[in-house]
């Protein structure tokens, strides 16, 4: 079973169908199914700001065996991704399943080769192995600061473009590629005040192949590690891309510190306050994996442990779109990675080149068929 279907969680059903899992029907048990929360084809690009346009996207790489068709440069990114999406699940006939939102994931029993049960607001399914594909989009970070603002205060994931802000002074916190994206925007239109944790890295070279093993292996070793998730920016600093050379000819990449707390007008620096009309918060997201709650998967230092896709703790479970995998490339690769390790796991599917039983995720309850015998 994959629960997603983003980047990550696309590429993990395409290379499903393509080691022989047979796609999920109603009306026969067996097969692995898709299960997405969203009514539509899209993932979180569905859901980005009207104003992030293609050409603005911080790099895209196409899903495997199927290009993204060379879009309108000025497109709205919330348009063309969807679209992507929707073309690539038709063609190799993935078998999504939504609106499904999963409430939890349980193991049946203490056996090493339960099953495991996925409980959601539609019933309950059954599961030998399970791709985590849920990404981190519905869950905006919000870091806490003392004293009260009464002006408009919205996460990244509430941006909708700049027009709500003409001619106001908006302070964007954040030093990642969404608050560039904003500055690049609300500079054009009004008065911008940037402030960040620590001091942005803008990474000026090329990002070569080498560069990028290096990044990934800096990420998967907190990974390893079981610490928690660092944002991708803090280690690959920033790059010059459309939207940061945008907000430089604005004039808008003055960092300021962090300030120390809020105001009922704007902030303050000991006491040096700011006044302003809005809070852009582009902190970040956290990685959405609550669900996983009851499998006991995180370590005691608070994030999921990992070796490669495959949960440290139970060999069942494999996180992708996660970590090191954080990034559309990132995801593809991890989406063939997981699926050759559940292959190593279950065996192939009958059938499929190696044979062996088959067979990832099944309905277990009502409203649909009953559950498969472990």
């Amino acid at each position: 079973m994959v629960i997603g279907a983003g980047q990550a969680g696309l590429s993990a059903a395409y290379h499903l169908r393509r080691r022989g899992f047979a796609p999920y029907r109603a009306d026969i048990d067996g097969g692995f199914a898709v299960l997405d929360a969203d009514r539509a084809p899209g993932g979180a690009w569905a859901h980005r700001a009207p104003s992030l346009r293609m050409a603005t996207v911080h790099g895209f790489h196409d899903l495997p065996d199927f290009e993204l068709p060379e879009p309108d440069p000025q497109a709205p990114a919330r348009e063309v991704v969807p679209g992507y999406f929707a073309a690539y699940e038709a063609k190799h006939a993935l078998p999504v399943v939504r609106p499904v939102k999963v409430l939890a994931v349980r193991s049946a029993s203490a056996r090493p080769d339960a099953r495991l049960l996925v409980t959601t607001d539609s019933g309950t399914w059954s599961a030998r192995a399970l791709i985590n594909a849920t990404g981190t989009w519905t869950r905006p970070f919000l870091p806490h600061y003392p004293g009260h603002f009464a002006g408009r205060q919205l996460h990244y994931a509430a941006y909708r473009g700049p027009e709500e802000f003409a001619g106001r002074r908006v302070l964007v916190v954040g030093g990642g590629a969404s608050a560039i994206q904003v500055l690049s925007e609300v500079a054009a239109v009004g008065e911008t005040v940037w402030v960040t944790r620590t001091p942005p890295v803008l990474h000026d070279g090329p990002f070569t192949p080498e560069y990028g093993r290096a990044v990934v292996a800096k990420v998967e070793e907190r990974v390893r590690q079981g610490l928690p998730v660092r944002s991708v920016v803090s280690v690959t600093g920033l790059g010059p891309s459309v939207a940061y050379r945008r907000a430089e000819e604005l004039g808008a990449l003055h960092r300021r510190p962090m300030f120390d707390r809020l105001t009922e007008h704007g902030v303050a620096w000991g006491d040096q306050e700011l006044a302003v009309d809005a809070i852009v918060w582009a902190t970040g997201f956290r990685p959405e994996v609550g669900h996983l709650a009851p499998l006991g998967l995180r370590s005691p230092g608070g994030g999921i442990a990992l070796t490669g896709t495959r949960a440290t703790a139970d060999p069942r479970i494999h996180l992708v779109g996660y970590g090191p995998s954080a990034s559309t490339v990132g995801a593809n690769r991890a989406g063939r990675a997981a699926v050759n390790e559940i292959v190593a796991l279950l065996g192939a599917p009958a059938g499929a080149e190696g044979g062996s039983e088959g067979g990832t995720g099944t309905p277990a309850g009502a409203p649909v068929p009953a559950v498969v015998p472990a």
